[in-house]
């Protein structure tokens, strides 16, 4: 198959070339020189529709197995399914997104969701196999993200273009949190639970056909290897990006905030009922950080240059959590959300620390690389809403989420002084 990088014919004098970086000071500045780039589009339509269809699924699943077998704890399984998975696809399977092309592997991901939802439609599907298929889907989604992730690098260059396109990717994300609940309840007001997931089969036909279409077909990233086996393979590049010191600090800088900040979200119904704020406060609890997040992200990635980005990563990380210990003092309606607002800004860190990943992480391990943090970051996050749990099981949920403030910019500070060690002998290496 051809290495198309550059542009279409029929592409504007001033869109940017797939792959490569617009100019500083361009007039196609920011967030709009990655949406100029025509694969870009149809990558993040494909991520939108998806990323919908995805939540939607998760909220309609939910209530289709509390409807079947009326067990609470069954449908709070089929909620934490989508995060156990994660480790395993991200482990086992991580050495697809290098041995095979980026297309072809994101394409077959979304073909195979799609073929599980369906299933999952049927009347005659028990509750067992909708678990087993929830655990499928879960376990593939850590292999698509990680091989999206490395495949912007071909569409976007390894620059400042490919920062803001994880940023923009990020940002849907968040804001998917906040519509494809409520379009999920919708939903379900006017849809069965099996109509609403439905919906997701559409979804993610339809991402593969924008993949399929509107991205080029670019040969696998490293050849398979010597023995052909996945599985060997898939380990070795675990060992070899884990083994690196550099590299593994800064996935610890994704995942170790990542495991902590989740505390107020898993424990914003009992704060709730707590504070005496009812269901409508547990709905401004859930947002409150995802809001401090996007407006951060969005002001980082619009308002700084990429040298302000990287300054900002590691004083960002190590102040990131430290709003959380203000729980201590059992704030209630009115500050609590204010609390994780900042908390949320404070994640804006990741917008520089996505380059600094990429610059760190050799071109053959790319793929395996991005599947593994995305299966770390996702099971990091399900284990810190366990253990918050668990631990709000013996003391006020106020302490657990101070607690996890305090803890959490302990160990984020001892992670900042190990990369910034890491980072300076980088650096030396690179200019020696």
């Amino acid at each position: 198959m051809p290495n198309d990088t550059s542009a279409p014919a029929s592409a504007p004098l001033d869109e940017p070339t797939a792959g490569t970086p617009a100019p500083e000071g361009s007039t196609a500045a920011g967030y709009r020189a990655v949406f100029a780039v025509r694969e870009f589009r149809a990558v993040f339509a494909a991520h939108l529709l998806s990323l919908l269809g995805v939540v939607v699924s998760e909220l309609a699943l939910t209530v289709l197995v509390y409807d079947l077998t009326g067990s609470p704890l069954l449908s709070a399984l089929t909620f934490a399914l989508g995060f156990l998975p994660y480790v395993v696809g991200g482990t086992l399977f991580a050495g697809v997104a290098d041995r095979c092309p980026a297309r072809r592997v994101l394409v077959t991901c979304d073909l195979v969701c799609a073929a599980c939802v369906a299933v999952m439609v049927l009347p005659a599907t028990p509750v067992a196999g909708l678990l087993v298929l929830r655990c499928v889907v879960a376990a593939v989604a850590p292999v698509f993200t990680g091989t999206r992730t490395a495949a912007l690098t071909d569409i976007l260059g390894e620059g400042d273009l490919y920062v803001l396109g994880r940023s923009l990717l990020r940002l849907v994300s968040q804001s998917a949190l906040l519509v494809g609940f409520g379009a999920g309840g919708v939903l379900l007001t006017a849809l069965s639970p099996r109509g609403a997931i439905t919906v997701t089969v559409l979804t993610f036909l339809c991402s593969a056909a924008l993949l399929r279409l509107g991205t080029a077909d670019r040969p696998a990233r490293a050849a398979a290897g010597a023995g052909g086996a996945l599985l060997k393979e898939s380990l070795a590049g675990a060992r070899a990006v884990l083994g690196d010191r550099g590299i593994r600090g800064l996935l610890l800088l994704f995942w170790v905030p990542a495991f902590f900040v989740v505390a107020p979200e898993a424990l914003a119904a009992p704060y709730a009922d707590a504070i005496g704020a009812g269901p409508a406060g547990v709905g401004l609890l859930m947002c409150a950080m995802a809001v401090g997040h996007i407006g951060a992200e969005l002001y980082v990635g619009t308002a700084l240059g990429p040298a302000a980005r990287s300054r900002l990563v590691l004083p960002a990380a190590a102040l990131g959590l430290l709003p959380l210990v203000l729980y201590a003092f059992h704030p209630g309606t009115a500050l609590a959300p204010l609390v994780l607002v900042l908390t949320g800004a404070g994640a804006a860190y990741v917008i520089g620390l996505d380059q600094w990943f990429v610059e760190a992480v050799p071109e053959e391990l790319r793929g395996r690389a991005m599947t593994i943090l995305t299966a770390g970051l996702m099971t990091v996050q399900g284990l810190g809403m366990a253990l918050a749990g668990l631990a709000a099981e013996f003391l006020p949920v106020h302490q657990v989420v101070a607690y996890s403030g305090a803890a959490g910019t302990v160990c984020t500070l001892l992670l900042v002084a190990e990369v910034r060690r890491t980072r300076v002998r980088y650096r030396s290496a690179r200019q020696g």
